[in-house]
């Protein structure tokens, strides 16, 4: 096996390939990341890392809005947090993320 497919991820579906990637330093299509990209992320992730949390709920239903804006229609998804327990989306959330839809 080459060193280059060793330089690649294997996958590039599942929350943790874009993980992957970025500590591999690697972009899905094998070209490597510019090192000042590398630099800025892992500064902000750094901050972040040092950010005091609301609470383990918050954040799952933060989540839960910002990546399921992309796959599931706003009513269904305001629903579905509605039914699990979590506020339904807010009003600059539907602007933010369905404005343009």
């Amino acid at each position: 096996m080459s060193s280059e497919a060793n330089t690649t991820p294997e996958s590039t579906t599942g929350a943790d390939a874009i993980d992957v990637a970025i500590a591999k330093g690697i972009d899905f299509d094998g070209t490597p990341i510019p090192q000042v990209k590398l630099d800025l992320y892992n500064q902000v992730m750094g901050l972040e890392a040092g950010r005091q949390r609301s609470g383990v709920s918050n954040t799952m239903r933060s989540r839960i809005v910002r990546i399921g804006a992309k796959h599931i229609a706003q009513d269904e998804l305001n629903q579905q947090l509605i039914d699990a327990g979590f506020q339904g989306l807010k009003d600059k959330e539907i602007l933010f993320y369905y404005g343009g839809k």
